[in-house]
C-alpha cells in the first residue's frame, strides 16, 4: 500500500525577502525561512540591525544578506527589485501603529499608518511579482496582517483601516496572480511581545484586557508565528491563496 508523502517544508534552493527585518516578528520570519533552507533578505531601513540579524542566521548555518531599504520609498523600492533575480517568497511584514482615539487623529498620523501599512505593502508585493512574472518564477506572498484586520478594537481606527485593506487587497492579489503559479495570504497574529509592542504592555490595565480577550491566557511571541511563515512559504500550502492565517489565541473567536 502507498501511503500519501507528506509535502516538505523546506524551502532549500529558494530565495526569500523580508522586509521590515532588523527586529520582531520581521526577525523571527527571517530566522525561520533560512533554518528551512531558503537564501533570505533582510530589508529595513536601520543597516546595523539587519547586518547583526544576517549575521547570526549565518552563524547559525543559515544563507543571508541584509539590505537597507526604505519601502515607503517607491523609487527605491523599484530599484532594489530591478538588480537581481526574483524571489520566491515575500514576507512583507514592515509596520507601523499610531493608536490613538479617532477623534486625535490628524491627517500626518493617517499618512504614516497608511503609507506603511498598504501602499508600502501593496508596491512591494507589486515589485516583487513583476520579478517573478519576468524570470517565470512561482511562489508565495506573505503579508503580516493583524486580528485587528478582522475585527475593530478601541484606539485602533488607523490600524484597523490599513490591516483591513490589506486584507481585502491580499484576497484580489490571490485572484490576479492564481493563474502565474503565486500564492498570497496573511499572517493576522494577535497582540504579540515586540519590541514595538513591549511599552503599551506596561499599562497593566490594558495588558489586562488583552489576556481577557486571548483565550489561550498569554501574550503572543515571534515563534508563535513562524510555523505560519513557514507553512504558507512551501509546498505543504500549495492549496492555499487569498485566505488568513489566524493566530489570535482565540481573539476572534468570541
Amino acid at each position: 500500500m502507498m501511503l500519501p508523502a507528506t509535502p516538505s517544508f523546506r524551502l532549500d534552493g529558494r530565495r526569500a525577502l523580508v522586509t521590515g527585518a532588523g527586529r520582531g516578528i520581521g526577525l523571527a520570519m527571517a530566522a525561520a525561512l533560512a533554518e528551512a533552507g531558503a537564501a533570505v533578505t533582510l530589508a529595513a531601513r536601520t543597516q546595523g540591525e539587519i547586518e547583526q540579524a544576517a549575521a547570526a542566521i549565518g552563524q547559525a548555518g543559515g544563507v543571508a544578506e541584509a539590505a537597507v531599504l526604505d519601502v515607503a520609498d517607491m523609487g527605491a523600492v523599484a530599484a532594489f527589485f530591478e538588480g537581481r533575480p526574483a524571489f520566491h517568497v515575500l514576507v512583507n511584514n514592515a509596520g507601523t501603529n499610531r493608536p490613538m482615539p479617532m477623534w486625535q487623529v490628524d491627517e500626518a498620523d493617517y499618512d504614516a499608518v497608511l503609507d506603511l501599512n498598504v501602499k508600502a505593502a501593496f508596491f512591494v508585493a507589486q515589485h516583487c511579482v513583476k520579478a517573478m512574472l519576468r524570470d517565470g518564477v512561482k511562489g508565495s506572498l506573505i503579508h503580516i496582517g493583524s486580528q485587528m484586520g478582522h475585527v475593530g478594537g478601541p484606539n485602533r481606527s488607523l490600524y484597523c483601516a490599513s490591516k483591513w485593506a490589506l486584507e481585502g487587497m491580499n484576497k484580489a492579489f490571490a485572484l490576479d496572480l492564481a493563474p502565474h503559479g503565486i500564492r498570497s495570504n496573511t499572517i493576522a497574529p494577535t497582540f504579540i511581545e515586540t519590541p514595538m509592542t513591549k511599552p503599551f504592555f506596561e499599562d497593566e490595565a490594558f495588558r489586562a484586557s488583552v489576556l481577557q480577550k486571548i483565550k489561550l491566557g498569554r501574550l503572543g511571541t515571534v515563534e508563535d508565528l513562524m510555523g505560519a511563515a513557514l507553512f504558507l512559504a512551501g509546498d505543504a500550502s500549495a492549496m492555499v491563496t487569498g485566505t488568513s492565517l489566524v493566530v489570535d489565541g482565540g481573539w476572534t473567536a468570541e
